[in-house]
């Protein structure tokens, strides 16, 4: 069983690896104001950004749904790994040595199951890249010579060279110190009669395929021999950490120019995504031996970020299965904000025949003569109907405006429906316009009829939205002038402690109205108040939070963005109004305690309630004359 990595360790891995560079391997993260950076959550799925990233705090919280935590917290739910296993993965990144508590590190036994994996592809990668070198090699040299692919171009990519033999790979990794049943599981061996391990990649070119960390993940191998009985691509098997439906090949090489362009460019192979980047086309990406799919549109939209100039290009083959899988892309255009469009090779060719035979010009002027979807779409549907009788006009018709009405833009919507009319022949514009117009009523109504309520909520909306809506933990009405002043105040004591210290350490937890506010508020007493916060503050108060539901309000209201842009002024006020509400509500207390003592009550208990109703209301009178200085 692996020790216990040393809580200085720790500490250390955290403070060396800042969140938002963490965060922004994974999503494009964009400037949110008051320090913060927002971008699409990767937990579910949204249209507006409302998740928040506090790189001076290291934390994230998704307005939406919920989420939120440190570096830690979130490679752990984004990769699906243990504690140990990204505190590890992270010392790696940083070249910092873990050591643990049952003794000294020892590599190997002490990992998690997926840095394993991780580690063996590492180590497979750089065997098969080694390969390339050697005599055997010189058939997978040819085969990308031929396609335009010098060896700085298998550099780049890390095209390497699976040898002929039953166990080279496995032999290699043994002596790495991986064991057959690891190698298996990985996807890198595949187990053979008497239940050892051979190699599952033999004689091939292979492209490791990495996933947006940069990670190798998987391979995929290209056939070379005629007397290879195997398919022409075999890809790595599904395995804890290969999942092909949610995989690009090039996203790595890719993510960073998707996000400064807002564009990406999606092929169908390797050596279409080689072409593109040799081409200058460098937001090229591939599937792995799969159609595109909603795993694939959630990867690229967390980059796009969905903002209304981003582009998602299409490149297929103009023949019939091109046009089919065009069709495939256009009936997910939906669920993109950003525009889709197809670019149609010429002749047939892919990227990578249209780069050989016309050059690194013809496949940018591929992916600048693009066509938006929607038109490609409308002209193959057209297409089917014969539009010299009525009959097919109209059947066109009803098959044509369908398309249109599902248009986002109305402007653009109402260019299409004029378009149609065009090219159905039908002199009458305006009913083709009304017939689109009456269509896309429907769908809306529908939609709307049917939804049920939003999944998501921006910032914006949380802060408006009654509590009710709210996705976990106690009620809050955020309408009451208490509880927003008193969510204020909690968000300054996390975020800027200095400003509301010593004071905020003198109150009660009597004096936050909303159940989840008293509950941060006791957690920051328990962690040592607010008077004493340093670096470490932040991650004190979340780790003595009884449960999930109390560390999540502690991350929220650390990331949240406070109501003013001078909290140094902004504290005085809100330490004065959390102060004031609370003596007004117990003099409202203490007057209906007078009330009920009555005329006949017991001259001392009277006096002794007379003298605090007035006590009480001396001090609030100070508190609104004199401010921060009378607390």
């Amino acid at each position: 069983m692996a020790g216990r990595i040393r809580d200085e360790d720790v500490k250390a891995v955290r403070d060396a690896v800042p969140i938002d560079a963490v965060v922004s391997e994974y999503l494009q993260l964009r400037n949110a104001g008051g320090g913060n950076l927002k971008g699409l959550c990767p937990f579910h799925d949204e249209k507006s950004p409302s998740f928040q990233v506090s790189p001076s705090k290291g934390l994230y919280h998704c307005f939406g749904c919920g989420e939120g935590g440190d570096t830690i917290t979130f490679v752990m739910k984004v990769d699906h790994l243990s504690f140990t296993e990204v505190i590890e993965r992270l010392a790696g990144q940083v070249g910092i040595t873990l050591h643990y508590e049952e003794g000294g590190p020892t590599p190997g036994r002490q990992q998690g199951e997926r840095i394993r994996l991780i580690e063996a592809h590492k180590a497979a990668a750089q065997f098969y890249a080694e390969q390339m070198g050697g005599a055997e090699a010189e058939i997978g040299r040819k085969f990308l010579a031929e396609r335009g692919f010098d060896q700085s171009a298998a550099e780049h990519f890390g095209v390497g060279y699976a040898p002929a033999g039953w166990d080279h790979l496995t032999r290699f990794l043994r002596g790495k110190g991986f064991s057959d049943k690891e190698l298996i599981t990985s996807g890198l061996a595949s187990e053979n009669r008497r239940g050892g391990a051979i190699d599952r990649f033999r004689g091939r070119l292979v492209w490791p395929i990495r996933d947006i960390t940069g990670d190798v993940i998987g391979f995929g191998a290209r056939k070379l021999r005629e007397d290879d009985q195997g398919p022409k691509y075999l890809n790595t098997s599904e395995t804890p950490l290969y999942r092909k439906s949610q995989v690009l090949y090039g996203i790595d090489l890719a993510k960073k120019e998707i996000a400064k362009t807002s564009q990406a460019v999606v092929v169908e192979g390797y050596t279409d995504v080689m072409a593109c980047h040799l081409a200058g086309i460098t937001t090229a990406i591939a599937t792995c031996g799969t159609a595109f799919g909603g795993d694939h549109i959630k990867i690229l939209r967390r980059l796009l970020m969905d903002n209304s100039n981003a582009e998602v290009v299409f490149t297929f083959d103009g023949d019939a299965a091109g046009q089919k899988a065009a069709l495939r892309a256009f009936e997910d255009d939906q669920k993109f904000a950003a525009e889709t469009s197809i670019a149609i090779t010429p002749g047939g060719m892919d990227p990578c025949e249209l780069r050989l035979a016309e050059g690194d010009a013809a496949v940018a002027r591929l992916v600048e003569n693009r066509t938006p979807l929607f038109a490609f779409a409308l002209r193959t549907t057209v297409a089917r109907y014969n539009l010299d009788t009525a009959e097919g006009r109209a059947s066109a018709l009803e098959a044509g405006a369908p398309i249109v009405a599902g248009i986002k833009n109305s402007a653009i919507q109402h260019e299409y429906a004029v378009q149609l009319a065009g090219m159905l022949g039908i002199l009458d514009s305006q009913f083709v316009v009304r017939r689109v117009s009456q269509l896309a009523r429907w769908q809306r109504d529908r939609k709307q009829s049917g939804a049920a309520a939003p999944a998501s909520r921006t910032y914006a909306q949380a802060q408006s939205a009654p509590a009710s809506q709210a996705p976990r933990g106690p009620r809050l009405d955020l309408r009451s002038p208490a509880h927003r002043v008193e969510r204020e105040l909690i968000k300054l004591a996390l975020q800027y402690p200095h400003l509301v210290s010593p004071a905020f350490d003198a109150y009660g937890e009597d004096e936050f109205t909303a159940v989840p506010y008293a509950a941060v508020r006791r957690v920051i007493a328990e962690a040592g108040g607010a008077e004493f916060a340093d670096d470490d503050y932040l991650t004190r108060v979340r780790d003595v939070a009884p449960d999930d539901t109390v560390r999540g309000m502690v991350t929220e209201l650390a990331v949240e963005p406070v109501m003013h842009k001078a909290p140094d002024i902004y504290a005085g006020e809100v330490l004065v109004r959390v102060r004031l509400l609370a003596v007004e509500r117990r003099v409202g207390e203490v007057r209906a305690s007078l009330s009920r003592l009555g005329p006949h009550a017991d001259p001392d208990q009277a006096n002794a309630v007379q003298n605090e109703l007035w006590a009480l209301q001396q001090y609030g009178q100070r508190l609104r004359e004199q401010g921060a200085r009378a607390l």
